[in-house]
């Protein structure tokens, strides 16, 4: 099967915040690529709709405490409702319709880091 997207997608937990017209949510991803995110959220957001959003991307992977703030817009393009031990949730795909080259090459540079074999014995 080929894949069709640009850029790989590795599980990863970033921190993430989202702010749509009508809300403020504070989240992590559950997966993560240079060109979109998965994560989960208590409210339903529906398909299509911006999002003025905000992730903290590790610089160093051995040491989380240097921190890039990247500033991006995205689109929800799927949103799935799960109902999670009795509580609603809301799982969104979302394509990051702006985000400054720079900043998706630092995004880049971190998932390569994921994705790589650890050199740690």
């Amino acid at each position: 099967m080929n894949e069709k997207r640009s850029y790989p997608r590795v599980t990863g937990s970033l921190a993430l915040k989202l702010c749509a017209d009508d809300c403020d949510l504070v989240t992590e991803t559950k997966n993560i690529s240079a060109s979109g995110a998965y994560c989960a959220v208590n409210k339903s957001i529906e398909p299509m709709t911006k999002l003025s959003m905000v992730l903290l991307v590790p610089l160093n992977t051995t040491n989380h405490k240097d921190v890039k703030k990247i500033n991006c817009k995205g689109v929800v393009v799927r949103s799935e409702h799960i109902q999670d031990n009795g509580r609603q949730s809301y799982c969104l795909g979302i394509y990051f319709s702006e985000i400054k080259e720079n900043d998706r090459r630092i995004l880049a540079s971190y998932i390569s880091s994921l994705s790589k074999p650890s050199n740690i014995f």
